[in-house]
């Protein structure tokens, strides 16, 4: 198994890139956001792999990151998500959107996917949906570094929410919709009660 390829990007396709390493090139797809973080040409990359085998062949899948990566995998685990339907996800919307649909069950928000149903999509917040944490649906939107009390604010409001009774991704949707810039967990709280 392939964890990663580090070489030269030699050139550009559509949906993939060409990555020549040790006289070999490989067509690698990506998603659109990974595509745009890549160099010129002539430049080296390091690009994550999933590598898919199939009766018509091998295919490779990049991610610029781990955790684009991860993600891919976990959307992979879910029955009736192929790799080009998983990637179909990262091409249309941010990992933290992702995350976000699946916590709140936003079929709708899924669904602008290419390729992907109302069915598909209610299948993904199904099986996924306990598969992440509340800091996975607020980490990938913010610089850590600048935004950590932030982030500790709304990842509080989400426990305290979800310890009264509501679900995880009740809670993680009234908080992602009421919390603004800098406020306290009891202010996030107050704005969100009210819309229960």
């Amino acid at each position: 198994m392939i964890s990663y390829i580090k070489g030269t990007l030699t050139g550009f396709g559509e949906g993939c890139i060409l990555v020549e390493t040790g006289g070999i090139g490989y067509r690698i797809f990506v998603s659109s956001a990974t595509l745009a973080q890549m160099p010129e040409t002539g430049n080296d990359v390091k690009i994550h792999i999933h590598m898919s085998v199939k009766e018509d062949g091998i295919y490779l899948y990049g991610f610029s990151s781990v955790d684009e990566q991860e993600l891919f995998h976990r959307l992979l685990s879910v029955s009736g998500v192929g790799p080009k339907g998983a990637l179909g996800f990262l091409a249309q919307l941010r990992p933290h959107e992702i995350i976000m649909a699946i916590l709140s069950g936003d079929v709708q928000t899924l669904c602008k996917a290419p390729g992907i149903g109302k069915k598909t999509a209610q299948r993904v917040i199904l099986e996924l949906k306990d598969k992440f944490q509340t800091a996975d649906a607020v980490a990938e939107e913010m610089d850590l570094a600048e935004c950590g009390t932030a982030l500790d604010a709304k990842a509080e409001a989400i426990e305290a929410l979800t310890s009264l009774g509501y679900s995880r991704s009740e809670a993680a949707t009234a908080v992602n919709q009421t919390a603004k810039g800098n406020m306290t967990v009891e202010e996030i709280l107050k704005v969100a009660l009210r819309k229960f």
